[in-house]
């Protein structure tokens, strides 16, 4: 049973599945959440009343990254590891064979952004701050620097990654790692509206058209 990571339906929306994060305060990705992560997309994988998946860490905050606390207390193997278990989360959030937008509110940094870029579709609030943040904790990315560099270009996903620098929702923007920004409390409503596109679309034609993109 996932203790941080839950799958939402509702008979109000249909066909739109949330998968929601929800380890507060601040989301902190830790082993467990990453496979509860990845547990829960692929359950959403054969899922025939699901048409279109939001990925959503709630109204406050998307994700801060790492759980720091816990990488500090592992080893060289554990900590090689933990960034596999970090690239298959986001691996499996970006094979789900259906529409996938996600909802960022807060702070999308380090292992957070990685999993925001796994999505189809981004959509922020307009006071979000975005980070590879893991060189200022003396790490390099667990992974994701592939999809950064295929979404703002290679240079511009060096700088990010090499420098750790936050940036805003309009440099994210202007960058194209978000598609639609938005007031902070109409985050997830305008990801909802996103995906409410699809629900009236085949799932297999869906699942056929997203794979013929890599992932």
């Amino acid at each position: 049973m996932s203790e941080f990571v839950s799958v939402h339906t509702s008979d109000e929306h249909p066909g739109i599945a949330t998968l929601l994060i929800a380890r507060p305060p601040t989301n902190t990705l830790t082993r467990q959440v990453y496979r509860e992560i990845a547990q829960a997309a692929g359950g959403l994988t054969d899922r025939a009343d699901v048409h279109a998946v939001i990925v959503f860490g709630g109204h406050e905050i998307f994700s801060a990254g790492d759980d720091a606390a816990e990488l500090a207390t592992l080893d060289a193997d554990e900590t090689a590891a933990a960034a596999a278990v970090c690239r298959q989360a986001a691996d499996a959030v970006a094979a789900i064979p259906k529409p996938v937008v996600a909802a960022i509110t807060g702070y999308a940094l380090g292992g957070g952004l990685t999993l925001a870029l796994a999505a189809d579709w981004r959509v922020s609030g307009d006071n979000v701050k975005f980070g590879v943040t893991e060189i200022l904790a003396g790490r390099a990315p667990a992974g994701g620097t592939e999809r950064l560099a295929r979404t703002v270009g290679q240079s511009k996903a060096k700088d990010l990654v090499f420098t750790g620098r936050f940036i805003d929702a309009k440099e994210a923007s202007a960058l194209g790692l978000i598609d639609q920004m938005v007031a902070p409390d109409g985050v997830y409503d305008a990801a909802l509206a996103w995906a409410e596109r699809f629900v009236d679309h085949p799932p297999q034609a869906l699942a056929a058209a997203k794979a013929t993109f890599a992932n």
